[in-house]
Formats: structure tokens, sequence, C-alpha cells
């Protein structure tokens, strides 16, 4: 663990979501069916453009643990890494729903991020949070459904 926070910032803080007292007897289908279609889950591809504080690993740290918890999803392990001084972050947060990943260019005042999360998670909760937590002035959106049954 000591070598992983050399290499950047690790968090382990798990959402108050997080459940330990699942078990194998109570597997759970995690594909969801909408609008008559089954798939596993929701991936948002996300660009912010014109976005602010995007070379502070701590606070987009924050944002994305915000964002992933108003999906409804639980964080698992989150890790974060600082490239230098006003420089970007690449970072990810892996969830039991699947994970938030951000990669940002502060020289450009651009994020790319996905969202996927599986299950009842719903991942246009996030935006608000992102638009808060970053104030881009643009927002681009395309969403894929992963896992498509037919």
């Amino acid at each position: 663990m000591e070598a992983l926070v050399q290499l950047g910032m690790v968090s382990e803080l798990p959402s108050e979501a997080q459940n330990s007292d699942s078990s194998a007897s109570e597997a759970k289908d995690y594909f969801v069916t909408r609008d008559g279609v089954k798939f596993a889950g929701t991936h948002l591809i996300i660009d912010l453009w014109g976005a602010t504080n995007l070379a502070d690993p701590e606070h987009i740290d924050q944002v994305l643990r915000e964002a992933a918890i108003a999906t409804g999803a639980t964080i698992l392990h989150g890790h974060f890494h600082h490239f230098g001084p006003n420089s970007g972050v690449s970072g990810v947060l892996v969830l039991a729903e699947s994970h938030v990943s951000i990669h940002t260019w502060p020289e450009r005042d651009y994020a790319a991020l996905d969202i996927f999360v599986c299950g009842e998670c719903n991942p246009y909760k996030a935006i608000p949070v992102l638009k808060k937590g970053f104030l881009p002035e643009r927002v681009q959106l395309a969403e894929h459904k992963r896992g498509l049954t037919g």
C-alpha cells in the first residue's frame, strides 16, 4: 500500500452504502430491464470543457465520490495520480457496480470522465454533482448500454 501512496493518492474510504453482510446465497442479477430492453448497465462518456479545479487530486477525489454516491453506487476503492504542479490528474473509483474514471488536462480546462454503473444505479444523477464541482462551460455526453442481451 505504501508503494501505491508514493505513486499517487490512494483513498480507501468505502461509501456508507457498502453492505458487508451479503452472502453467496443472496446472489442477485444486476442486469436491468428498461423500456423492454435488458442490459448490464449504463456507461456514460462525459467531456467537461471550460472546467475548473482539474489539477487538484483531493478536490477531484471528493467530487467523484459525491458523484458516485449520487448514482446509488458503493465505492470500494479510489486511486488518483497527480502528474505534477499545474498538471493533470488520472484517477479511478472502483465501485461494487463498476467504476468512475477521470483524466484531466488543466492547461486546456478539459476533463474526460466515464461512469459505468450496473443494476439500479443511475449515472445521470452524477451530472449535477460534476457541474457543481468543476463548473464546466460545456458538457458533452454520450450513453452506451452495456451487456445488451438482444
